[in-house]
């Protein structure tokens, strides 16, 4: 979800942000209740009166802060909590899984890996459920050549073509390297957007139309990880 300027996205965005213990560390500002702050202050500028046809911008509510919370309004600001710095989509960056879950979908060369996606979708905050779901399509479950021969779970290309790793866990590791930094950190913040990178429709080294699958192949596999 983009964050616009609309006040109803913003309104639910800060009452969500109000439990998020993360954002209280980002702030440094462990001792205010958020929850009551927020709320009370929500309530005072629901009770003004706003004109149907115009739409509340994020300076509007600043200005309509209580003086004595003014400055923590400016620290919100200041965080880019409210504008398109957040626009990512969470879903896939980093969430808690567990490693037994992840293992009970893998096999072939894929098998006993929940530990090593774990590691790097933490180290790199990617999702590791993204991360198995794209090995997952990618060999086949773990059956592919480039898995056994390579150590490659991921389709990583290098110079000289499918790139070459002494290990499964170093070629979980440079996906999720390559990811967080090549397409998430890029805004590509949906498995249809990265793929239009990662795998794209047409592409030179993909002369018998896999990519065409990519979407939905990888999409099967997370939502089977999340389900």
């Amino acid at each position: 979800m983009i964050i616009g300027d609309d006040w109803f996205t913003k309104t639910m965005l800060i009452k969500t942000l109000s439990r998020n213990e993360q954002v209280k560390s980002q702030l440094g500002t462990n001792t205010i209740d958020f929850g009551e702050l927020l709320t009370s202050v929500l309530n005072e500028l629901m009770q003004k009166e706003v004109p149907i046809s115009s739409t509340p911008t994020f300076q509007s509510f600043v200005d309509n802060f209580p003086s004595n919370n003014l400055s923590f309004a400016n620290e919100i600001q200041n965080t880019g909590i409210l504008n398109n710095q957040f626009s990512t989509n969470e879903l896939l960056r980093f969430q808690a899984i567990s490693s037994e879950k992840i293992n009970q979908m893998l096999d072939g060369k894929l098998r006993g890996m929940g530990d090593a996606f774990v590691s790097a979708g933490k180290k790199y905050n990617v999702n590791p459920a993204l991360l198995t779901a794209i090995a997952q399509h990618e060999t086949g479950n773990g059956s592919s050549a480039a898995a056994y021969v390579k150590n490659n779970v991921a389709g990583m290309m290098g110079k000289y073509g499918l790139k070459s790793y002494s290990s499964i866990e170093e070629s979980i590791m440079d996906m999720a390297r390559n990811l967080s930094k090549n397409y998430l950190g890029m805004g590509l913040t949906s498995i249809s957007k990265i793929a239009g990178k990662y795998a794209p429709i047409g592409a030179d080294n993909d002369p018998t139309g896999l990519n065409n699958h990519w979407v939905n192949g990888v999409s099967k596999y997370f939502g089977q990880l999340k389900a």
